[in-house]
């Protein structure tokens, strides 16, 4: 049996301020909001970059 695999799209690109907007409408306060973009960037899920170079975010 076959698996299936997710297609890798292109990389889009977004402020920070527009991944925590999103996150913000999904969730009940900003205690959750910040603990999911927090686990999204700690997870490599989403990544930082500045002027083509990418950034290492360190959740504390």
């Amino acid at each position: 049996m076959k698996k299936h695999q997710r297609k890798v799209s292109r990389a889009s690109h977004y402020s920070l301020g527009d991944l925590i907007l999103a996150v913000s409408s999904c969730s009940k306060n900003n205690r959750e909001t910040v603990a999911a973009v927090a686990d999204l960037l700690e997870s490599g899920q989403v990544r930082l970059q500045t002027g083509g170079r990418k950034i290492r975010a360190r959740v504390c």
